[in-house]
C-alpha cells in the first residue's frame, strides 16, 4: 500500500477500506500487517536526536560573561595569583550550571506522549479478534472499540453503535463527543470531524469499528509531537538582559585595556621608555584586576537565589515554576492566551436554567432557585422532570468530601446533580423504576429514549436536541396540566431553544410517555410518538467565579486576556463575556476562519480578536506566533496535549496541575496546582515584583561595577602615572580586594535587596516592553549618579593616603570601598522613593550589620588582613571611611528628593 494523504471524513466508509485495502468483516492478514510495518514503521511517537549532557555542559561556557572570567583565572594562574584564579574558577562553574536543566526537556514531553498511547488493543486480523500491541497497528487495521478502550491510531469509524469519544485532550472539547460512519465536507474542522477517531483520545461509550488511517508520527499526536521537537527554544528576557549586561562590559574592558595598551605604547615611542618584563606584568595585572572589577561576579548567584525565592513563594500560590527564569518572565507577560474547559471554567457541566411551563428558572442563581422551590406547582413539574433524566441517563455521581466523583457522561452528570438539588435522589430513583429495553443515543438519531417498568405500568422517557424532542411530542406540561402542543407552542419552543442556544448553553429536551396499549418491541416505530415534553434543559460548563475579578486584574496591569478553545463559537462568547475577556468591538473567530486568514493577515488583526473557538492544535501555535511577532511577551494557558507546541512556544507555558496531561506539564514553564485562573494573575504580580528588585540589586551590583572600573582607569591613567608611579604600584586595588567587594560586601545585601516589600503601584503599571534594554534611560542615570557621586569621594580618600605609601592607599580604598557600598544599598531599598517613606527589610539590615562585623574581624585577624592586603586603619582612616559613607547615602537621598535620578516612571 502506497502511502498517500487523503481527507479521509470526506470519503464514503467503503472508499476508505478501498483505499486502505482492507475488509470491515476480515482486516489485514498476517502477510500484509508485517509488509506494512515495514513501510510505515511503528506505531510509536519517536524521541528525535538526543543530547549527551557533557555537550549540554560545554555549551554553558559560551556564554560572553563566563568567557571573560575564565580569561581573568587563566592570566592569574599563570601570574602566580593561585587564590585568586581558585575563587574566580567557583564562579565560573557556579555561573555555568545554571542553564543545565533545560536542554532535555522536548525529548521528556515526546516520553509523555508516548505514555499516552495505549499499550494494546483490539483488531481484526484474518476475521478474527485479536489484542495485539498498539505498536503493531498499520494503517488499514480494523480496530474494535468499546466504552473504556482508548484509542491507538487516527482512524475513520465505519461502525457506530452509540459510540462517543472524549477528545478534551486533544481538541479542548468539554463533553464526549458522538461519533458516526457518515460522510463529512472536505473543509470540516478537526474538531467537527465525528467520523474520526484520533490517538490519544478515550471511548466513553458505545460500540464500534474503525479503519486505521495513519500510525505513530503521522498521528495528530504524532504532529504535536513533532512540532514540539522543531520548536527551537528562545532565551529568556533574564537571559537576554544578562547577556546585553555581558557585552556592555566586554566592549568597555577592551577599550580600557586599549586606552592603556595605546599610553604605554605612546611612553615607549615617545619618551623612549623600555618595554620591560615589569611594564608587560603590570599591563597584564591592570587587565586582570579590570576585569574582576567589570564582572559582577555575585549577580549569577544572586539572581540564582533570588528566582529560587521566588519559586518557593510561587508554591505557597499553588503554582509551581519548573524554571527560574520562568519566574522574571511572568512579570513581563502582555498577553494571556487561555484554554476555556477547566482553566477558565470549572471543567464540569452543570444545569444552568430550565424553561418550564412557558418560563425561564435560573438554577445557577439562589434567588431564582428560591422562587422556583416556593411554588409547588412549578417544584412538581420540575421534580417530573428530574426523575425523567435522570432515568434517561446513565451516569453515576458519588459525593467525597467537599466534590463530586462524576462516573459516565459529564452532561448526563449534570442533570443527575439538577435532580439531586430537588430530592430525586438518582440511585433510589432507578432502583424503584427497573429499565427494562433502551434506544441507545446515536449522532443520528440525536435522542436517546429509555423504557422503565414501575408500579406495574410501562414509561418511556426520552431525552436529546430540542429540534427532535419536539418533533415527537403531541402534548406538553403547562402549570401542571398536560395541554396540546400546537403549532405556537412548537413555534415558542423553537425560539427559547435558539435564545437559550446564543447564551451559549448546551439545550437538551426531556419528554415522557406512558405506554398503556401493548408493543410488540421495544423499536423506535413502536416506542418514539405520543411524547409529554416536560422542558427545556440548559446546560453550560460554568466559569470559574474568581475568574472575572482575575480578568479586571489584568486589565488593570494593560495585560490582554485571550481566550482559545475548541468549544463551539457561541459556548465560547457566552463564557468570555461573562468574564470579561470579549467586550464590544473585540473580534471571535473560529478554526474556520483562520484558516482562509494568511499569517500576515492574522498579524495585522490579532489584537483585536479576544475569542478563538474550534481551533486546532496548529490554530493555536499560529495565534501564539502571530502575537510574539507583533512584539509581545506571551503566556500560554493550557491543560490538553493539543496546547503542547503552543505552551512551548510561548515565552511562558502555563499548565493546569489537576486536570492537565503529562505532556502539557513538560512544556510548561508553570503549573498550576489549583487550576485557577486568578493564581495566573497572583503569579504575574510576584513575577513583577521579582523582576523589580533583579533591577534594584543589578543597578546595585553594577553601580559598583563601574566605579570600581573608574577608580582604577583614572588612577591608573592619570593619578598614579602623574606621581611617578609604575609596575604593580599602578592598580589602586588588587584582584583579591576587588573580588572582596564584588562577592562579599556586595553579595549578601544584593539578596537581602530581593526581599524588599513591592512597590504600591506594581499591578497598575504596563507590562515593560519585550526589547527593553537593561541599559534604559533610568538604569544610566542611576549609574551616572553613581559614578559622579561615589568617584570623587573614593579618588579623594585614595589620594590623601598615597602619602603613606601604596598599601595603606590601597587598603584606605578598599575599606571605602566596602563602607560606601552599604551606604548604597540602604539608598537603592526604593529606587525612587526616600528611605525614610520605604523601610528596608529587617535582612537587609541584618546583612549591613554582618559586612560591617565581619570587616571589621578580617581586618584584627592577621592571616586575613594580610590575605586582603590591608593596612591596619588608623583614626584618618576611619574618618574617611565614615565620611565616603555618609556623603554618598545623603547625596543619592537628596537627588531623589530632587527626582534627577528616578527608575521608574
Amino acid at each position: 500500500m502506497a502511502e498517500k494523504q487523503y481527507a479521509w471524513h470526506a470519503l464514503e466508509a467503503s472508499e476508505c477500506l478501498r483505499l486502505l485495502g482492507s475488509n470491515l468483516d476480515t482486516g489485514l492478514g498476517k502477510d500484509e500487517v508485517a509488509e506494512r510495518l515495514k513501510t510505515f514503521g511503528p506505531n510509536v511517537i519517536e524521541r528525535g536526536k538526543g543530547v549527551s549532557p557533557l555537550r549540554i555542559l560545554l555549551r554553558q561556557f559560551l556564554n560572553l560573561m563566563i568567557i571573560i572570567l575564565i580569561v581573568a583565572t587563566a592570566i592569574s594562574a599563570l601570574l602566580g595569583e593561585i587564590v585568586d584564579s581558585v575563587v574566580i574558577l567557583v564562579i565560573v562553574f557556579l555561573a555555568a550550571f545554571l542553564g543545565f536543566w533545560q536542554e532535555f526537556r522536548s525529548e521528556r514531553i515526546v516520553e509523555a506522549l508516548k505514555r499516552m498511547m495505549a499499550p494494546s488493543c483490539s483488531v481484526l486480523r484474518e476475521g478474527v479478534r485479536v489484542k495485539v500491541k498498539a505498536e503493531d497497528v498499520v494503517p488499514g487495521d480494523i480496530l474494535l472499540l468499546e466504552a473504556g478502550d482508548k484509542v491507538v491510531a487516527d482512524a475513520r469509524v465505519v461502525e457506530s453503535h452509540g459510540l462517543q469519544a472524549y477528545e478534551a485532550a486533544l481538541t479542548g472539547e468539554s463533553i464526549p463527543v458522538a461519533k458516526t460512519a457518515s460522510t463529512l465536507p472536505e473543509d470540516t474542522p478537526l474538531p467537527d470531524r465525528v467520523n474520526m477517531l484520533y490517538a490519544g483520545t478515550t471511548i466513553t461509550a458505545g460500540k464500534g469499528k474503525a479503519v486505521v488511517t495513519a500510525t505513530g508520527m503521522r498521528t495528530e499526536f504524532g504532529k504535536i509531537a513533532k512540532e514540539v521537537l522543531e520548536i527551537r527554544e528562545e532565551r529568556t528576557p533574564l537571559e537576554r538582559r544578562m547577556e546585553e549586561v555581558a557585552r556592555s562590559l566586554g566592549k568597555i574592558i577592551l577599550l580600557i585595556i586599549a586606552v592603556i595598551a595605546a599610553v604605554e605604547l605612546a611612553e615607549i615611542t615617545v619618551l623612549g621608555k623600555a618595554l620591560s618584563y615589569d611594564l608587560v606584568i603590570s599591563v597584564f595585572m591592570f587587565a586582570v584586576a579590570l576585569a574582576v572589577a567589570a564582572v559582577p561576579e555575585a549577580l549569577p548567584a544572586i539572581v540564582t537565589s533570588t528566582l529560587a525565592v521566588g519559586m518557593w513563594m510561587l508554591a505557597k500560590r499553588n503554582a509551581v515554576a519548573r524554571s527560574m527564569a520562568a519566574v522574571e518572565t511572568l512579570g513581563s507577560t502582555e498577553v494571556i492566551c487561555s484554554d476555556k474547559t477547566g482553566t477558565i471554567t470549572k471543567g464540569e457541566m452543570m444545569v444552568k436554567e430550565v424553561f418550564l411551563g412557558g418560563r425561564f428558572y435560573e438554577l445557577s442563581n439562589p434567588q431564582g432557585l428560591a422562587e422556583l422551590k416556593s411554588e409547588s406547582r412549578q417544584l412538581h413539574d420540575l421534580q417530573r422532570l428530574a426523575l425523567a433524566a435522570v432515568l434517561s441517563s446513565d451516569a453515576v455521581v458519588k459525593k467525597v468530601a467537599d466534590r463530586h466523583e462524576i462516573y459516565g457522561d459529564p452532561t448526563e452528570a449534570a442533570l443527575v446533580l439538577m435532580a439531586e438539588s430537588f430530592g430525586v435522589n438518582h440511585i433510589e430513583a432507578r432502583s424503584k423504576h427497573r429499565r427494562v429495553s433502551e434506544i441507545p443515543f446515536a449522532s443520528e438519531r440525536k435522542r436517546m429514549t429509555t423504557i422503565v417498568s414501575s408500579t406495574g405500568r410501562l414509561v418511556a422517557y426520552m431525552k436529546g436536541a430540542p429540534e427532535v424532542v419536539v418533533g415527537l411530542c403531541s402534548r406538553v406540561i403547562v402549570d401542571g396540566s398536560t395541554v396540546e402542543l400546537t403549532e405556537e407552542w412548537r413555534n415558542r419552543l423553537s425560539n427559547t431553544n435558539e435564545q437559550m442556544a446564543a447564551r451559549g448553553l448546551r439545550v437538551l429536551a426531556v419528554a415522557e410517555r406512558e405506554i398503556q396499549e401493548p408493543i410488540s418491541s421495544y423499536s423506535e416505530e413502536e416506542i418514539e410518538h405520543g411524547f409529554t415534553l416536560l422542558g427545556l434543559v440548559g446546560i453550560i460548563d460554568p466559569p470559574r467565579p474568581e475568574v472575572k475579578e482575575a480578568v479586571e486584574k489584568c486589565r488593570m496591569a494593560k495585560i490582554k486576556p485571550i481566550m482559545i478553545t475548541g468549544d463551539h463559537r457561541l459556548t465560547a462568547l457566552a463564557v468570555a463575556r461573562e468574564v470579561g475577556i470579549y467586550q464590544e468591538g473585540d473580534i471571535a473567530v473560529t478554526g474556520a476562519d483562520l484558516a482562509k486568514m494568511s499569517d500576515e493577515e492574522l498579524e495585522e488583526k490579532v489584537e483585536k480578536i479576544t475569542v478563538y473557538a474550534r481551533v486546532s492544535p496548529s490554530d493555536k501555535l499560529r495565534i501564539v506566533e502571530a502575537w510574539k511577532k507583533r512584539g509581545k511577551t506571551v503566556a500560554m494557558t493550557g491543560d490538553g496535549v493539543n496546547d503542547a507546541p503552543a505552551l512551548k512556544r510561548a515565552d511562558i507555558g502555563v499548565a493546569m496541575g489537576l486536570t492537565g496531561t503529562e505532556v502539557t506539564k513538560e512544556a510548561s514553564d508553570l503549573i498550576l496546582l489549583d487550576d485557577n485562573f486568578s493564581t495566573i494573575v497572583k503569579a504575574v504580580e510576584l513575577g513583577r515584583w521579582i523582576y523589580d528588585n533583579i533591577k534594584k540589586y543589578l543597578a546595585y551590583l553594577l553601580q559598583a561595577n563601574f566605579v570600581e572600573i573608574a577608580v582604577i582607569a583614572i588612577s591608573a591613567l592619570i593619578i598614579l602615572p602623574f606621581l611617578g608611579v609604575g609596575g604593580e604600584e599602578l592598580l589602586p586595588l588588587l584582584p583579591v580586594q576587588i573580588l572582596y567587594i564584588n562577592l562579599a560586601t556586595d553579595g549578601l545585601p544584593a539578596i537581602a535587596l530581593g526581599f524588599t516589600p513591592p512597590e504600591p503601584d506594581i499591578m497598575r503599571r504596563a507590562p515593560r516592553p519585550r526589547g527593553e534594554r537593561v541599559f534604559t534611560r533610568d538604569i544610566k542615570e542611576y549609574l551616572v549618579r553613581a559614578l559622579i557621586v561615589e568617584t570623587p569621594v573614593l579618588l579623594l580618600g585614595f589620594i590623601d593616603a598615597l602619602t603613606l605609601g601604596i598599601e595603606a592607599a590601597r587598603s584606605r580604598l578598599f575599606l571605602m570601598f566596602v563602607f560606601v557600598e552599604l551606604a548604597v544599598a540602604l539608598n537603592t531599598v526604593s529606587l525612587s522613593q526616600s528611605i525614610f517613606k520605604f523601610r528596608p527589610h529587617k535582612w537587609l539590615l541584618i546583612t549591613i550589620l554582618w559586612e560591617i562585623t565581619l570587616i571589621t574581624i578580617l581586618t584584627i585577624i592577621p592571616v586575613t588582613r594580610q590575605a586582603l592586603h590591608i593596612v591596619p586603619p588608623g583614626p584618618r582612616d576611619v574618618a574617611w571611611m565614615a565620611l565616603g559613607a555618609v556623603t554618598t547615602f545623603t547625596s543619592i537621598e537628596l537627588l531623589k528628593r530632587l527626582e534627577i535620578s528616578r527608575l521608574y516612571r
